[in-house]
């Protein structure tokens, strides 16, 4: 059984690498990340959300896993999340209402726009690409702020290849991968003279 199941968790991954390829998303050559470090990989996540067949594929996939789990909520980091939030409760169930967290002046997140969690309410967060985990802890915390119970996190891409984990919440991520960085002192692209673009 585990075996199938491992089997089935590699097919998924390599459907959904196919899927982001597809759509343009999955970009090679010299990158600046965020972080201001080097890589020769990058997931450029509004390649995705432009594709509705693509982001419908991965937010059902992300529907299926948590499904058992009955959220009765989700909530996405604005902006992708919003997207993402909505394909994905329209997966769940019609009862199943979509949100986001949108970034407060003063740092975090919070639900506003007459938003309501009610105490208690099962919640599913969902974010596009994990970088460093700070949109999904600022949506986490918004929900819990609201009142609601955060019961998992879905992701289309998981950068850190399950590294970054929240407080032992179920974690899901259609593609999974571990993208090398490097300190631009010590970047072999930099070195090599290959054309840097800032992410």
């Amino acid at each position: 059984m585990s075996r199938a199941m491992n089997e089935a968790d590699a097919d998924g991954q390599r459907e959904a690498m196919q899927l982001l390829e597809e759509a343009g998303a999955v970009l090679r050559g010299h990158f600046q990340y965020a972080s201001g470090r080097h890589g020769d990989t990058y997931i450029e996540k509004f390649r995705l959300l432009e594709k509705p067949r693509v982001t419908e594929a991965l937010c059902r996939r992300i529907a299926d896993h948590f499904g058992p789990l009955t959220p009765e909520v989700v909530v996405g980091p604005t902006t992708g999340g919003i997207l993402l939030a909505h394909e994905t409760a329209k997966h769940l169930g019609e009862e199943i209402n979509a949100y986001f967290a949108e970034r407060a002046d003063q740092g975090g997140r919070y639900i506003g726009r007459g938003f309501a969690i009610e105490a208690g309410q099962r919640v599913l967060v969902v974010d596009d690409v994990l970088t460093t985990g700070g949109s999904v802890q600022d949506t986490l915390d918004a929900v819990l702020a609201a009142g609601g119970r955060p019961i998992g996190v879905g992701l289309v891409v998981d950068r850190t290849n399950g590294a970054t984990a929240f407080g032992g919440l179920e974690q899901f991520a259609c593609l999974s991968i571990d993208v090398a960085s490097y300190d631009p002192a010590e970047c072999a692209l930099c070195a090599d003279g290959v054309e840097l673009t800032i992410t």
